[in-house]
């Protein structure tokens, strides 16, 4: 009984290994077959991508040798300490001379990089306006190495671009596209050299058009794209599938420095009115209409009977501008220039800014509920209104002012006893940062009267280099004397 029962066991133990081994031996199988399947790609797939990476390669290689290196050298000035030490006898016999240059002033050269297009073939080249600031040394180097020294033609920091000149001729352009018919989700490519890696390209899509209040510069109507742009790429073409330069890479959105998804470009329309006026004037002539305006609210809208927020509301109207000799008045909401829809108060202010002075333009306002039609002649933007951009080497260098106008006053509170000059920017590492605060309105320079721009260029023009400057300031609700020192 014992024998049959151990029998019975044994062979339970084996139908069970059996089992198991076929199952085993099975799924190895089925593991084997999936393993040994490779995956197959279309014929019709690879032709498709094919034919798009040849295309891209196409315009690339189309439009690359338009695109230039610029690389320049300015020379930057350190404020040396004012420690007593530096000047002490005694403390200079232990450490030498030498450490006392260390409590002075001393220069030295920064440098930077960037891109630029060719677009004559006579060596004007495009580019921003930051990469060649302040550069004392300019140098271009094409796709096929030459270098060239290059020459600024003229500058335009409202909208941060610059014309330079190489001499050379019979060069690559890249033609011109018209950026007004750019679409949100077109496949544009960017050209430029980041970080220094020459002839670098990456492609995207536009994220967006018309982008502005980005703070950037003082006319904005960016085109957003995801296409990789870095630190280099300042200056570079942006290009639509055509090769047509549609934009100039100017900015990243960026928490780290680096590139995050999100690049703006100077828009062609807006690059080549302004790279126009540089070339053929050496300075950007705009358009003036004379009005101060804000956006239509919904509640504004409700107040003012219109349908919709749509448009820009005229807040005021400057005397004797354009906009009073054509009837505009405050109240008015302006919904069509020049044949286009207005959204925005930036929208119009570019599209003012580009109309040539003397030109008449057909707008559309609504008065008090109703549609009227206006034509308005834009003429040229007062000297007296327009910010200076002071190109000193004194103290107040990197200040810019703006003329004191009816509207600035009346925002800023400025009583009619004071006149001056508004301070409307500091650049960063100027000497004058700390005393001055954008919105101070600069009365007197040196004991002597700035009651406009014109006087006030007359006046600091005349500073040299190293000089005191006492500046009168009002500022709060009062006046204050200020002492820069050249120390």
């Amino acid at each position: 009984m014992e024998k049959k029962r151990t029998f019975v066991y044994g062979a339970t133990l084996v139908l069970i290994g059996l089992i198991i081994g076929l199952g085993i031996s099975s799924t190895l199988k089925v593991h084997s077959v999936a393993f040994t399947e490779e995956p197959t790609i279309s014929k019709e797939a690879v032709d498709i991508l094919s034919k798009t990476g040849q295309a891209m390669a196409e315009v690339a290689a189309a439009v690359k040798p338009a695109v230039v290196n610029i690389s320049s050298t300015k020379t930057v000035r350190v404020p040396g300490s004012q420690s007593p030490f530096f000047d002490d006898p005694f403390f200079r016999r232990f450490f030498g001379d030498e450490f006392g240059h260390f409590g002075r002033p001393r220069d030295y050269k920064q440098s930077g990089i960037g891109s630029g297009v060719i677009v004559d073939k006579d060596g004007y080249i495009l580019t921003n306006n930051h990469v060649i600031k302040d550069a004392d040394e300019i140098k271009v180097k094409l796709s096929d190495k030459r270098e060239f020294k290059g020459k600024v033609i003229g500058t335009d920091p409202k909208t941060d671009l610059a014309v330079i000149k190489i001499d050379s001729n019979h060069l690559p352009v890249i033609k011109l596209g018209d950026s007004e018919k750019l679409k949100v989700g077109e496949t544009v490519i960017a050209i430029g050299n980041p970080f220094g890696l020459n002839q670098t390209v990456t492609s995207g899509i536009v994220s967006a058009t018309g982008r502005a209040n980005v703070g950037i510069a003082d006319y904005e109507d960016f085109i957003q794209t995801d296409a990789a742009i870095n630190p280099g790429n300042s200056g570079g073409a942006l290009v639509n599938v055509k090769g047509e330069l549609v934009g100039i890479n100017t900015a990243i959105f960026s928490m780290s420095g680096g590139y995050q998804g999100i690049g703006f470009a100077v828009p062609s329309s807006m690059a080549k009115v302004v790279m126009d006026n540089l070339i053929k004037k050496g300075k950007v002539v705009r358009g003036w209409l004379g009005v101060s305006i804000q956006p239509v609210t919904p509640d504004l809208a409700k107040q003012f009977g219109i349908k919709d927020d749509k448009g820009v509301l005229v807040g005021d109207v400057v005397e004797n501008s354009p906009a009073e000799k054509a009837g505009i008045k405050r109240g008015d909401v302006i919904i069509e220039y020049e044949g286009k829809d207005v959204s925005d108060p930036s929208g119009l202010r570019n599209s003012v800014a580009g109309t040539p002075p003397g030109k008449q333009i057909a707008m559309k306002i609504i008065r008090e509920g109703k549609m009227q039609k206006v034509n308005v002649t834009i003429t040229e933007l007062p000297a007296e209104m327009q910010q200076l951009q002071g190109e000193v080497e004194n103290l107040l260098k990197g200040v810019t002012v703006q003329g004191l106008t009816p509207e600035l006053r009346k925002s800023l509170n400025v009583p009619k006893r004071i006149n001056g000059v508004v301070v409307t920017d500091i650049e960063e590492g100027s000497r004058a940062t700390g005393f001055l605060m954008p919105k101070d309105v600069i009365m007197e320079v040196n004991r002597k009267k700035t009651a406009s721009t014109k006087e006030y260029e007359s006046v600091v023009s005349k500073i040299p280099s190293g000089h005191d400057i006492l500046l009168l300031v009002f500022r709060n609700g009062s006046t204050t004397y200020i002492p820069l020192s050249a120390q």
